[in-house]
């Protein structure tokens, strides 16, 4: 097995939680997005992105307007709608029991978990 293709996969199974968690603090364009993605080292391309904002548009999580550029053409602007706010807390509750039960068994392998 490639550790290249399981990170990749990992990175993906992550984009949809990390771009409603970007949204949260702010509207955003896609390039923006991106931007902090890289940042992040969740390095994407915008074949991968545009997709995703779609779907996440189609299933109500986002909302979007066109806003005119002094640099360039207009940009979508992309925000999280209320029911995206609600699917982002679940996102979160999940992402916080799969993180805990994986430090969980991370300090049980390096013999550091002490049961209760």
């Amino acid at each position: 097995m490639n550790i290249d293709n399981l990170k990749s996969q990992m990175r993906k199974g992550m984009l949809e939680f990390c771009v409603l968690l970007i949204l949260k603090r702010g509207d955003a364009y896609a390039s923006e997005m991106i931007a902090r993605l890289k940042e992040a080292h969740l390095i994407v391309m915008e074949g991968t992105l545009y997709p995703l904002l779609t779907r996440l548009k189609n299933d109500g999580l986002l909302s979007y307007r066109w806003e005119e550029s002094t640099q360039g053409p207009p940009r979508k602007y992309y925000s999280i709608t209320p029911v995206g706010h609600q699917f982002l807390e679940q996102l979160q509750q999940s992402w916080d029991e799969i993180a805990s039960a994986v430090t969980i068994l991370q300090l049980d392998y390096n013999n550091k978990y002490l049961p209760q």
